[in-house]
């Protein structure tokens, strides 16, 4: 049988869905139980991310062959410019970081893995692992955003950020999918690189969230 993209992606998510609870932040910021000093850290943290990624996704679209792999990650980087903007109004909102430790090394592992992939993966295999975690991303950005309005009373400004991530992007999923079809299809993508890749991008997302439980928990 030959393998789709979709059935790809349904495999991988499938092996991710079990740990996407392993979350202990969210949770956290859910109920109102985080102190409000965790979204400074939170848009400190995430514009340096933001930035790396920029530059992340335009050398991995560089690198990339085929015009479907392309057009999915060139859409990439406009959305993370748009990003970096929006959370000028959360610094605004929240005040400076006041953490220990900025910027934290368990938040920034984030970019650098995807820095690394930039480098070194199969873009259309970097593809798969980058889209089978926006479900579970956009699930923890829509909690973040519904606490901040009723739990901490930030304005609509400030949670423009986690609105931007939680909304659907139109066209978003037919393009991942025409990207990883086309590498499956060239037999230059490694299914087990893109289960791989997957999982690794959800343990340095979890990496992020968990790194600010573990200093804001108490």
């Amino acid at each position: 049988m030959t393998l789709t993209a979709r059935d790809l992606l349904y495999g991988i998510q499938a092996e991710l869905a079990p740990h996407e609870d392993d979350n202990r932040m969210v949770p956290l910021i859910s109920v109102g139980k985080a102190p409000r000093a965790v979204f400074a850290a939170i848009a400190a943290e995430e514009q340096r991310i933001i930035s790396s990624d920029w530059r992340s996704f335009h050398a991995m679209a560089a690198r990339a062959d085929d015009p479907n792999v392309r057009a999915f990650l060139d859409a990439l980087p406009p959305g993370e410019q748009q990003a970096l903007a929006l959370l000028d109004a959360l610094v605004a909102a929240a005040g400076p970081d006041q953490g220990m430790e900025p910027p934290r090394a368990g938040c920034q592992a984030y970019p650098a893995y995807v820095a690394w992939l930039a480098l070194n993966a199969e873009p259309s295999a970097a593809t798969a692992g980058i889209y089978a975690n926006v479900a579970a991303f956009g699930r923890y950005c829509r909690v973040v955003a519904d606490s901040m309005r009723t739990n901490y009373k930030f304005d609509d400004p400030a949670c423009a950020f986690f609105d931007f991530f939680a909304a659907d992007s139109p066209g978003y999923e037919q393009r991942a999918l025409a990207a990883i079809q086309a590498g499956i299809d060239t037999d230059r993508l490694n299914p087990n690189d893109a289960h791989l890749y997957a999982r690794l991008f959800q343990n340095y997302e979890l990496m992020f969230w968990n790194t600010l439980a573990d200093e804001f928990a108490g």
